[in-house]
């Protein structure tokens, strides 16, 4: 018999809120973090571009089998629109498309914001990573082909307008669902104000269930990294910004369990909850024992069948 193949990098686990700076791209910066920590396996909760900056939350080893929890979570954005131009990226990385000279008031922009809230239809841009046929659109779009993209139903929680630092700019918040792209909005927002516009500074400011307190900026990290003397303090200083691998799934029951429960639910058995306030029915729920997680799974007729299982 052939041996295992050992896994390169540490069983580290756990989730890192990283403050991403402008330049990088989500992968690099997975990439990156994987590496300072040395970690086997790494991935993020949602693709922040290259020019914005703000919260990427990025998961560690066991941590990777929660990130559909923080990919579902509600998003907040600042962003800046300049009026008066729209791109081909719809951000301040391609040319100018169509311009306008006209500026629009304050009070035009509060007026039109209510319609950009709630169940929208939005277009994605051209230049995003969305699939035609198999294919990015953005792989398309810069092979010059015609990128044709069906619009699609987002969600908007709210659409502020926080400030009009000077005529030609305005600065906006959102909180909004999976799929929504800020780029879209600005585009959309300049061409029914009769102005054109583009997003000139991009900031995630939050991905629940995380929020802004728990940002770690980059040059942390690798301050951290450089000040150890060894690879173990590296570690250990690195380890101490990891958020646990639970902090996902807030929102959701847990379910604790006994020794014998959890060992029985490790192995892919399903278990009977016992105890008076055992719930009956959940379609969702994650199981712990001695402060550890077990499992995510669903309660069906007071059973516990775990569809997600954690090591021990």
């Amino acid at each position: 018999m052939a041996a295992r193949k050992k896994k390169k990098g540490r069983p580290v686990s756990g989730w890192l809120v990283l403050d991403k700076p402008p330049g990088m791209g989500s992968t690099d910066a997975v990439s990156k973090v994987k590496w300072l920590f040395g970690a086997q396996k790494a991935g993020h909760a949602g693709t922040l571009d290259p020019l914005a900056s703000g919260m990427l939350p990025i998961a560690l080893g066991e941590a990777t089998k929660t990130v559909p929890y923080v990919m579902e979570g509600a998003k907040v954005y600042r962003f800046t629109v300049a009026w008066g131009a729209e791109r081909s990226t719809d951000d301040l990385e391609g040319p100018v498309t169509k311009s306008c000279n006209k500026t629009p008031t304050e009070e035009e922009v509060r007026a039109l914001l209510p319609r950009y809230t709630g169940l929208i239809m939005q277009t994605p841009p051209r230049f995003s990573a969305v699939k035609i046929a198999g294919e990015r659109a953005y792989d398309l779009a810069r092979e010059g082909e015609v990128v044709e993209i069906a619009p699609r139903e987002v969600e908007i929680g709210r659409l502020e307008l926080v400030s009009m630092p000077e005529p030609s700019k305005a600065v906006l918040e959102v909180e909004c669902g999976k799929g929504t792209y800020v780029r879209s909005l600005a585009r959309d927002l300049g061409r029914d104000l009769g102005c054109f516009g583009h997003v000139a500074d991009l900031r995630r400011v939050e991905v629940y269930p995380f929020d802004p307190s728990q940002l770690v900026p980059l040059k942390v990290l690798e301050e951290a990294a450089e000040k150890a003397q060894t690879e173990e303090e590296r570690f250990a200083a690195l380890d101490s910004f990891l958020l646990d691998t639970t902090a996902a799934l807030d929102g959701l029951p847990e379910l604790v369990l006994s020794d014998d429960a959890a060992s029985r639910i490790r192995l892919g058995n399903s278990v009977i909850l016992r105890g008076r306030d055992a719930p009956v029915e959940a379609p969702e729920a994650w199981a712990s024992a001695r402060g550890r997680l077990v499992a995510i799974g669903a309660v069906e007729a007071g059973m516990f069948k775990p569809k997600r299982v954690f090591g021990g």
